[in-house]
Protein backbone atom coordinates (compact mmCIF):
# COMPACT_ATOMS: atom_id res chain seq x y z
CA UNK A 1 0.00 0.00 0.00
CA UNK A 2 1.62 3.14 -0.76
CA UNK A 3 1.24 6.39 0.94
CA UNK A 4 -1.25 7.54 -0.93
CA UNK A 5 -3.63 4.74 -0.37
CA UNK A 6 -2.61 4.50 3.55
CA UNK A 7 -3.50 8.12 4.23
CA UNK A 8 -6.53 7.86 2.40
CA UNK A 9 -7.73 4.55 4.59
CA UNK A 10 -6.73 6.88 7.41
CA UNK A 11 -9.88 8.43 8.77
CA UNK A 12 -7.72 10.80 10.34
CA UNK A 13 -5.78 12.27 6.98
CA UNK A 14 -7.75 15.42 7.77
CA UNK A 15 -6.93 15.76 11.39
CA UNK A 16 -6.85 18.96 12.88
CA UNK A 17 -3.99 21.53 12.70
CA UNK A 18 -3.57 21.05 16.62
CA UNK A 19 -2.82 17.74 16.47
CA UNK A 20 0.08 17.60 13.98
CA UNK A 21 1.01 21.47 16.07
CA UNK A 22 1.45 19.16 19.38
CA UNK A 23 3.12 15.77 17.76
CA UNK A 24 6.19 18.26 16.18
CA UNK A 25 6.16 20.09 19.32
CA UNK A 26 7.07 17.32 20.89
CA UNK A 27 9.91 16.73 17.89
CA UNK A 28 11.00 19.83 18.27
CA UNK A 29 11.47 20.01 21.87
CA UNK A 30 13.32 16.66 22.23
CA UNK A 31 15.28 16.13 18.47
CA UNK A 32 18.92 16.77 19.05
CA UNK A 33 21.45 15.85 16.49
CA UNK A 34 21.11 17.60 13.83
CA UNK A 35 19.51 16.84 9.90
CA UNK A 36 20.12 13.22 10.20
CA UNK A 37 18.82 12.15 13.29
CA UNK A 38 15.65 14.55 13.08
CA UNK A 39 14.94 12.24 9.85
CA UNK A 40 15.27 9.35 12.25
CA UNK A 41 13.14 10.74 14.95
CA UNK A 42 10.16 11.70 12.47
CA UNK A 43 10.17 7.85 10.87
CA UNK A 44 10.22 6.95 15.00
CA UNK A 45 7.07 9.14 15.77
CA UNK A 46 5.06 9.60 12.42
CA UNK A 47 5.93 6.66 10.60
CA UNK A 48 6.46 4.17 12.60
CA UNK A 49 4.21 4.60 15.71
CA UNK A 50 1.27 7.45 14.20
CA UNK A 51 1.66 5.71 10.52
CA UNK A 52 1.14 9.02 8.61
CA UNK A 53 2.90 7.51 6.09
CA UNK A 54 4.29 4.17 4.78
CA UNK A 55 7.88 3.23 5.01
CA UNK A 56 8.33 3.82 1.18
CA UNK A 57 6.77 7.25 0.42
CA UNK A 58 8.86 8.87 4.09
CA UNK A 59 12.21 7.53 1.58
CA UNK A 60 10.41 9.24 -1.28
CA UNK A 61 9.89 12.37 0.66
CA UNK A 62 13.22 12.07 2.36
CA UNK A 63 14.90 11.77 -1.52
CA UNK A 64 13.10 15.41 -2.50
CA UNK A 65 13.94 17.27 0.40
CA UNK A 66 17.38 16.37 -0.16
CA UNK A 67 17.26 17.30 -3.04
CA UNK A 68 15.88 20.40 -2.78
CA UNK A 69 17.83 23.81 -1.60
CA UNK A 70 16.78 24.20 1.88
CA UNK A 71 16.81 22.91 5.53
CA UNK A 72 16.28 18.69 4.54
CA UNK A 73 14.52 18.13 7.91
CA UNK A 74 12.50 21.21 8.23
CA UNK A 75 11.03 20.98 4.98
CA UNK A 76 10.68 17.08 5.37
CA UNK A 77 8.23 17.98 8.42
CA UNK A 78 6.48 20.93 6.60
CA UNK A 79 5.45 18.28 4.24
CA UNK A 80 4.04 15.70 6.79
CA UNK A 81 2.30 18.47 8.06
CA UNK A 82 0.86 19.30 4.72
CA UNK A 83 0.01 15.71 3.77
CA UNK A 84 -1.62 14.98 7.32
CA UNK A 85 -3.70 18.23 7.79
CA UNK A 86 -3.45 20.31 4.30
CA UNK A 87 -1.79 23.85 4.75
CA UNK A 88 -2.77 24.28 8.26
CA UNK A 89 -1.32 21.05 8.79
CA UNK A 90 1.97 21.99 7.21
CA UNK A 91 2.43 26.04 9.29
CA UNK A 92 1.66 23.96 12.31
CA UNK A 93 4.36 21.41 11.49
CA UNK A 94 6.67 24.26 10.80
CA UNK A 95 5.71 26.37 14.04
CA UNK A 96 5.88 23.63 16.74
CA UNK A 97 9.60 22.16 15.17
CA UNK A 98 10.96 25.24 15.17
CA UNK A 99 9.66 27.26 18.14
CA UNK A 100 11.20 25.69 20.71
CA UNK A 101 15.12 25.91 19.35
CA UNK A 102 14.20 29.56 18.31
CA UNK A 103 12.79 30.72 21.99
CA UNK A 104 16.05 29.23 23.35
CA UNK A 105 18.28 31.08 21.13
CA UNK A 106 16.62 34.88 21.22
CA UNK A 107 16.71 33.90 24.98
CA UNK A 108 20.69 33.48 24.61
CA UNK A 109 20.96 36.87 22.29
CA UNK A 110 19.27 39.00 24.76
CA UNK A 111 20.91 37.50 27.65
CA UNK A 112 24.53 37.30 25.67
CA UNK A 113 25.57 40.94 27.68
CA UNK A 114 24.98 39.83 30.62
CA UNK A 115 27.85 37.60 29.89
CA UNK A 116 30.66 40.01 31.48
CA UNK A 117 33.65 39.12 33.35
CA UNK A 118 36.53 36.45 32.19
CA UNK A 119 33.63 34.01 33.63
CA UNK A 120 31.20 35.12 30.65
CA UNK A 121 34.27 36.05 28.29
CA UNK A 122 35.38 32.47 28.62
CA UNK A 123 32.06 30.47 27.93
CA UNK A 124 31.25 32.56 25.19
CA UNK A 125 35.08 31.98 24.16
CA UNK A 126 34.79 28.55 24.09
CA UNK A 127 31.42 28.49 22.06
CA UNK A 128 33.26 29.93 19.59
CA UNK A 129 35.68 26.88 19.75
CA UNK A 130 32.77 24.95 19.77
CA UNK A 131 32.17 25.89 16.20
CA UNK A 132 35.40 24.51 14.69
CA UNK A 133 34.94 21.17 15.89
CA UNK A 134 31.10 21.06 14.82
CA UNK A 135 31.89 22.46 11.38
CA UNK A 136 35.00 20.09 10.97
CA UNK A 137 32.54 17.31 11.52
CA UNK A 138 30.49 18.45 8.75
CA UNK A 139 32.81 19.02 6.49
CA UNK A 140 34.12 15.45 7.48
CA UNK A 141 30.87 13.67 7.34
CA UNK A 142 29.41 15.49 3.97
CA UNK A 143 33.08 14.86 2.63
CA UNK A 144 32.40 11.17 2.86
CA UNK A 145 28.65 11.57 2.20
CA UNK A 146 28.58 13.81 -1.27
CA UNK A 147 32.20 13.52 -2.48
CA UNK A 148 32.77 10.18 -2.21
CA UNK A 149 34.92 9.82 -5.72
CA UNK A 150 37.71 11.90 -7.13
CA UNK A 151 35.73 13.55 -9.73
CA UNK A 152 33.01 15.05 -6.69
CA UNK A 153 36.40 15.27 -4.44
CA UNK A 154 37.75 17.98 -7.43
CA UNK A 155 34.52 19.47 -7.64
CA UNK A 156 35.01 20.64 -3.73
CA UNK A 157 38.45 21.67 -4.30
CA UNK A 158 37.64 23.88 -7.40
CA UNK A 159 34.93 25.94 -5.05
CA UNK A 160 37.08 25.97 -2.00
CA UNK A 161 39.53 27.96 -4.37
CA UNK A 162 36.70 29.61 -5.74
CA UNK A 163 35.38 30.75 -2.10
CA UNK A 164 38.75 31.69 -1.00
CA UNK A 165 39.43 33.64 -4.43
CA UNK A 166 36.15 35.74 -5.29
CA UNK A 167 35.09 37.12 -1.71
CA UNK A 168 31.52 37.37 -0.55
CA UNK A 169 28.39 35.69 -1.84
CA UNK A 170 29.13 36.03 -5.50
CA UNK A 171 32.03 33.67 -5.28
CA UNK A 172 29.66 31.28 -3.22
CA UNK A 173 27.00 31.48 -5.54
CA UNK A 174 29.75 31.20 -8.37
CA UNK A 175 31.15 27.99 -6.62
CA UNK A 176 27.66 26.36 -6.64
CA UNK A 177 27.17 27.10 -10.20
CA UNK A 178 30.09 25.69 -11.12
CA UNK A 179 29.55 22.62 -9.31
CA UNK A 180 26.25 22.24 -10.98
CA UNK A 181 27.54 22.20 -14.12
CA UNK A 182 30.22 20.25 -13.73
CA UNK A 183 27.98 17.50 -12.31
CA UNK A 184 25.51 17.51 -15.29
CA UNK A 185 29.06 16.95 -17.28
CA UNK A 186 30.99 14.29 -15.16
CA UNK A 187 28.50 12.70 -12.39
CA UNK A 188 26.23 10.84 -14.62
CA UNK A 189 25.49 7.26 -13.32
CA UNK A 190 23.47 4.29 -14.59
CA UNK A 191 19.07 4.89 -13.78
CA UNK A 192 18.38 3.61 -10.60
CA UNK A 193 15.34 1.80 -10.21
CA UNK A 194 12.72 4.75 -8.83
CA UNK A 195 10.26 3.35 -5.36
CA UNK A 196 7.95 5.06 -3.68
CA UNK A 197 5.35 7.62 -4.95
CA UNK A 198 3.81 10.87 -3.61
CA UNK A 199 0.60 12.65 -3.75
CA UNK A 200 -0.12 15.84 -1.71
CA UNK A 201 -2.83 18.56 -1.73
CA UNK A 202 -0.65 20.50 -4.24
CA UNK A 203 -2.16 21.46 -7.93
CA UNK A 204 0.14 22.15 -10.78
CA UNK A 205 -0.66 25.73 -10.69
CA UNK A 206 -0.03 26.39 -7.39
CA UNK A 207 3.32 24.29 -7.45
CA UNK A 208 4.42 27.00 -10.39
CA UNK A 209 3.09 29.69 -8.68
CA UNK A 210 5.25 28.95 -5.73
CA UNK A 211 8.29 28.66 -8.02
CA UNK A 212 7.13 31.97 -9.99
CA UNK A 213 7.10 33.52 -6.19
CA UNK A 214 10.61 31.91 -4.84
CA UNK A 215 12.55 33.30 -8.07
CA UNK A 216 10.87 37.08 -8.05
CA UNK A 217 12.11 37.62 -4.43
CA UNK A 218 15.27 36.10 -5.00
CA UNK A 219 15.61 38.44 -8.00
CA UNK A 220 13.72 41.18 -6.46
CA UNK A 221 14.21 42.03 -3.25
CA UNK A 222 17.70 43.44 -3.90
CA UNK A 223 16.18 46.33 -5.63
CA UNK A 224 13.20 46.29 -3.53
CA UNK A 225 15.37 46.39 -0.08
CA UNK A 226 14.43 50.27 0.57
CA UNK A 227 14.62 49.94 4.36
CA UNK A 228 16.20 48.16 6.52
CA UNK A 229 14.07 45.95 7.92
CA UNK A 230 13.53 44.97 3.98
CA UNK A 231 17.63 44.20 3.32
CA UNK A 232 17.47 42.14 6.71
CA UNK A 233 14.64 40.06 5.18
CA UNK A 234 16.44 39.38 1.82
CA UNK A 235 19.86 39.18 3.46
CA UNK A 236 18.32 35.91 5.25
CA UNK A 237 16.05 34.57 2.06
CA UNK A 238 19.33 35.14 -0.06
CA UNK A 239 20.85 32.52 2.46
CA UNK A 240 18.46 30.06 2.83
CA UNK A 241 18.21 29.80 -0.93
CA UNK A 242 21.22 28.16 -1.42
CA UNK A 243 21.33 26.27 1.25
CA UNK A 244 22.22 22.54 -0.42
CA UNK A 245 23.54 19.57 1.71
CA UNK A 246 22.83 20.49 5.16
CA UNK A 247 21.86 22.89 7.63
CA UNK A 248 25.56 23.52 8.48
CA UNK A 249 25.88 25.28 4.97
CA UNK A 250 24.25 28.20 6.02
CA UNK A 251 27.22 28.91 7.83
CA UNK A 252 29.59 30.91 5.84
CA UNK A 253 26.36 31.93 3.89
CA UNK A 254 25.16 33.84 6.55
CA UNK A 255 28.33 35.20 7.68
CA UNK A 256 28.72 36.62 4.22
CA UNK A 257 25.76 38.78 4.70
CA UNK A 258 26.05 39.11 8.04
CA UNK A 259 28.88 39.62 9.18
CA UNK A 260 30.73 41.51 6.70
CA UNK A 261 27.42 43.94 6.50
CA UNK A 262 28.98 45.04 9.75
CA UNK A 263 25.12 43.54 11.75
CA UNK A 264 26.79 41.51 14.13
CA UNK A 265 30.60 41.19 14.86
CA UNK A 266 32.38 37.59 14.06
CA UNK A 267 32.88 37.56 17.78
CA UNK A 268 28.98 36.85 18.73
CA UNK A 269 28.16 35.26 15.31
CA UNK A 270 30.44 32.20 16.15
CA UNK A 271 29.15 32.43 19.72
CA UNK A 272 25.64 31.78 18.63
CA UNK A 273 26.47 29.68 15.86
CA UNK A 274 28.23 27.24 19.02
CA UNK A 275 25.08 27.93 21.57
CA UNK A 276 22.53 26.95 18.46
CA UNK A 277 24.21 23.48 18.46
CA UNK A 278 23.39 22.90 22.10
CA UNK A 279 19.29 23.05 21.54
CA UNK A 280 17.18 20.68 20.04
CA UNK A 281 15.15 21.61 16.53
CA UNK A 282 16.66 22.86 13.08
CA UNK A 283 19.90 24.43 12.63
CA UNK A 284 18.22 27.41 10.84
CA UNK A 285 16.47 28.80 14.01
CA UNK A 286 20.29 30.44 14.36
CA UNK A 287 18.77 33.28 12.28
CA UNK A 288 16.41 33.88 15.02
CA UNK A 289 19.40 34.50 17.15
CA UNK A 290 20.85 36.78 14.75
CA UNK A 291 18.09 38.63 14.16
CA UNK A 292 17.68 39.24 17.94
CA UNK A 293 21.04 40.99 18.32
CA UNK A 294 20.86 42.76 14.78
CA UNK A 295 22.70 46.62 14.62
CA UNK A 296 21.18 48.15 13.25
CA UNK A 297 17.62 47.19 13.85
CA UNK A 298 15.07 45.79 13.43
CA UNK A 299 16.55 43.33 16.12
CA UNK A 300 14.77 41.93 19.66
CA UNK A 301 11.54 39.78 18.50
CA UNK A 302 10.95 41.92 15.45
CA UNK A 303 14.64 40.83 14.54
CA UNK A 304 13.83 37.34 15.00
CA UNK A 305 10.70 37.02 13.81
CA UNK A 306 11.56 38.62 10.39
CA UNK A 307 15.10 36.63 10.02
CA UNK A 308 13.33 33.12 10.99
CA UNK A 309 10.46 33.86 8.53
CA UNK A 310 12.47 35.07 5.34
CA UNK A 311 15.89 31.68 6.13
CA UNK A 312 12.51 29.24 6.08
CA UNK A 313 10.37 30.65 3.16
CA UNK A 314 12.45 29.48 0.16
CA UNK A 315 12.78 25.98 0.78
CA UNK A 316 9.46 26.02 1.98
CA UNK A 317 8.20 27.59 -1.29
CA UNK A 318 10.36 25.40 -3.70
CA UNK A 319 9.22 22.49 -1.45
CA UNK A 320 5.64 23.11 -2.35
CA UNK A 321 6.84 24.51 -5.99
CA UNK A 322 8.57 20.86 -6.72
CA UNK A 323 6.09 18.41 -5.12
CA UNK A 324 3.61 18.29 -8.60
CA UNK A 325 6.55 17.75 -10.83
CA UNK A 326 8.82 15.65 -8.69
CA UNK A 327 7.66 12.18 -10.12
CA UNK A 328 8.98 13.25 -13.17
CA UNK A 329 11.55 15.36 -12.54
CA UNK A 330 13.52 12.44 -10.27
CA UNK A 331 13.23 10.48 -13.24
CA UNK A 332 15.63 12.65 -15.31
CA UNK A 333 19.50 11.80 -15.09
CA UNK A 334 20.76 15.15 -16.04
CA UNK A 335 18.20 16.25 -12.35
CA UNK A 336 20.78 14.05 -10.24
CA UNK A 337 23.71 15.18 -12.28
CA UNK A 338 23.61 18.56 -12.01
CA UNK A 339 22.52 18.26 -8.03
CA UNK A 340 25.73 15.61 -7.70
CA UNK A 341 27.85 18.39 -8.60
CA UNK A 342 26.14 20.85 -6.45
CA UNK A 343 26.30 19.10 -3.27
CA UNK A 344 29.81 18.14 -3.72
CA UNK A 345 30.67 22.43 -4.51
CA UNK A 346 29.01 22.91 -1.25
CA UNK A 347 31.54 20.65 0.61
CA UNK A 348 34.34 22.89 -0.17
CA UNK A 349 32.51 26.33 0.38
CA UNK A 350 31.75 25.06 3.91
CA UNK A 351 35.68 23.78 3.79
CA UNK A 352 36.72 27.28 3.47
CA UNK A 353 34.44 28.45 6.00
CA UNK A 354 35.75 26.16 8.39
CA UNK A 355 39.38 28.18 8.09
CA UNK A 356 37.60 31.81 7.45
CA UNK A 357 36.41 32.84 9.69
CA UNK A 358 35.32 30.23 12.20
CA UNK A 359 39.54 28.81 12.54
CA UNK A 360 40.93 32.02 12.19
CA UNK A 361 38.58 33.95 15.10
CA UNK A 362 38.55 31.07 17.64
CA UNK A 363 42.23 29.25 17.40
CA UNK A 364 44.33 31.68 18.82
CA UNK A 365 46.66 29.74 20.82
CA UNK A 366 47.67 26.00 21.79
CA UNK A 367 44.85 25.84 24.56
CA UNK A 368 42.11 26.51 22.08
CA UNK A 369 43.74 24.60 19.66
CA UNK A 370 43.88 21.22 22.27
CA UNK A 371 39.80 22.43 23.53
CA UNK A 372 39.10 21.87 19.50
CA UNK A 373 40.65 18.73 19.22
CA UNK A 374 39.26 17.54 22.03
CA UNK A 375 35.67 18.56 21.24
CA UNK A 376 36.38 17.10 17.70
CA UNK A 377 36.59 13.78 19.29
CA UNK A 378 34.09 13.61 21.69
CA UNK A 379 31.70 14.10 18.67
CA UNK A 380 33.30 11.86 15.85
CA UNK A 381 34.68 9.04 18.27
CA UNK A 382 32.74 8.97 21.52
CA UNK A 383 29.74 10.11 19.32
CA UNK A 384 28.56 12.17 22.43
CA UNK A 385 25.52 14.65 22.06
CA UNK A 386 26.49 17.59 21.10
CA UNK A 387 24.83 19.91 24.12
CA UNK A 388 27.33 17.91 25.87
CA UNK A 389 30.34 18.91 23.81
CA UNK A 390 28.75 22.47 23.71
CA UNK A 391 29.06 22.08 27.69
CA UNK A 392 32.71 20.95 27.71
CA UNK A 393 33.71 23.93 25.09
CA UNK A 394 31.87 26.08 27.69
CA UNK A 395 33.55 25.20 30.57
CA UNK A 396 36.99 24.75 28.35
CA UNK A 397 36.74 28.38 27.60
CA UNK A 398 35.94 29.57 31.11
CA UNK A 399 39.49 27.53 32.21
CA UNK A 400 41.48 29.33 29.47
CA UNK A 401 40.13 32.61 30.43
CA UNK A 402 41.08 32.23 33.91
Amino acid sequence: MDDAALAESNPGRGARAAEVFIAFLKLGLTSFGGPIAHLGYFRDELVVRRRWIDEKGYADLVALCQFLPGPASSQTGFALGLLRGGPLGALAAFVGFTLPSAILLVLFALGADLFGGPIGAGAIHGLKVVAVAIVAQAVFGMAKTLCPDKTRASIALAAVLLAVLVAGSLGQVEAIAMGALAGLWLCRVPDEAIAGHLRFPVSRAVGALSLVTFFVLLIGLPFLAFSQGLGVFDAFYRAGSLVFGGGHVVLPLLETEIVRSGWVSESRFLAGYGAAQAVPGPLFTFAAYLGAILNPGPNGLLGAAIALTAIFLPGFLLLIGVIPFWDALRSRASAKALMRGANAAVVGILGAALYDPVWTSAITGPYEFALALTCFVLLMVWKCPPWIVVLVGAIGGILIGL
